[in-house]
């Protein structure tokens, strides 16, 4: 009888410890889920170290495009999702996936090539029309090819300028990669490509290609935070993705979201957007 009740406890005891560092984890690990931009750029760096010395929680960061971040978070593979893709966001924080879905910061996307400018971009403040000069000229064009934000709206260019975006073959490569291994691949092949500013003001003096066409609304670009609903994945940190998501969208990250890059590059890489109206 007492091999038997000792059998029991060892096996309790078992149990326990089997089961008290995944709630551990559970309680004080976040993975965040977001796009390559914000850590191409260097903004994470910044942010996480000031959160998780703030909080008790460590942050896990996968940063990978928007698409595969926001899928991420419809499978409960994330606690928390920071994108710039809004129709996809809204489609799934309108079925319910998300908690909430909170405005932060928002840059602009440019269109970027060779000193060269092969095909005549420069000059050309309608991105429309550059897409479409880009068919005509068809000069090495690089896209990101991974449904990430960024290729998200090259997509729309393409439709708008009323191209099918186009295959990938001689002059149009897919890189299938994040924003600064799409920059390098455009720069070897002396190639156009479509990048958010951050991540083109980080690796501007490593790289020869230089804007061609920016400025237009069009190229807006802006990243929402978003917490992963418990209703729909049972397992996620919700109590950790929001104390995320609130630093994120509170007066301190805030205020180093609107001086990063200021030293560096001479100009924020982003500007902080949370509390104001969201029309996206």
């Amino acid at each position: 009888m007492v091999g038997l009740w000792l059998c029991l406890g060892a096996a309790f005891l078992s149990d326990r410890q089997t089961i008290r560092p995944s709630d551990a984890v559970q309680s004080t690990e976040i993975l965040l889920a977001t796009t390559t931009s914000t850590r191409d750029a260097g903004l994470l760096d910044s942010l996480l170290p000031l959160f998780e010395q703030r909080t008790r929680y460590h942050v896990k960061v996968i940063a990978v495009g928007s698409g595969q971040a926001l899928e991420m978070g419809r499978r409960g593979d994330a606690d928390v999702v920071l994108s710039h893709a809004p129709e996809a966001e809204r489609t799934l924080t309108d079925s319910g996936y998300f908690l909430r879905r909170r405005l932060v910061m928002h840059n602009d996307f440019l269109l970027i090539g060779p000193s060269g400018d092969p095909t005549g971009l420069r000059g050309l403040t309608d991105p429309v029309a550059a897409f479409q000069r880009l068919v005509a000229g068809r000069a090495p064009f690089v896209s990101r090819g991974d449904q990430s934000g960024t290729h998200k709206l090259e997509q729309q260019l393409w439709r708008r300028a009323g191209l099918a975006p186009p295959a990938s073959g001689s002059w149009y490569v897919e890189s299938g990669q994040g924003m600064a291994a799409t920059l390098q691949m455009a720069d070897q092949k002396r190639g156009y490509t479509l990048t958010d500013r951050a991540t083109y003001l980080a690796w501007r003096d490593k790289i020869q290609l230089v804007p061609m066409v920016e400025g237009d609304s069009l190229l807006y670009n802006v990243y929402h935070v978003m917490e992963v609903s418990p209703r729909n994945a049972p397992r996620v940190n919700a109590a950790g993705a929001r104390a995320l998501a609130e630093f994120i969208v509170g007066p301190e990250a805030q205020a180093l979201i609107g001086g990063f890059g200021l030293t560096r590059f001479g100009q924020s890489l982003f500007v902080p957007d949370a509390g104001k109206p969201d029309r996206w």
